[in-house]
């Protein structure tokens, strides 16, 4: 399916640039079955429209997906921050 194009998306370039950020922010256990690129690019467009998780446009990742992946890089982002005051 190809997906629409939001004016809340990033490029491929942008992405790049902070890919590797984001493989990190999430404990590997399994191959992943969405791109992180569409995946980024669904929460920057709840960010920017300020709709719920639950009514992105079908041509995002599912709701579920978006979500449970930020909730676990906002994780990540709180112990590493914790990390860096403590030093």
């Amino acid at each position: 399916m190809d997906k629409q194009s939001y004016r809340s998306d990033i490029t491929r370039e942008q992405y790049e640039a902070i890919r590797p950020l984001l493989e990190n922010a999430k404990k590997k256990t399994r191959p992943r079955q969405v791109d992180l690129h569409d995946v980024l690019c669904a929460i920057l467009y709840v960010l920017k429209c300020g709709c719920t998780w639950r009514l992105l446009p079908h041509d995002f990742p599912k709701w579920g997906c978006t979500n449970i992946f930020r909730h676990g890089a906002a994780s990540h982002q709180k112990k590493s921050q914790a990390c860096w005051s403590r030093h």
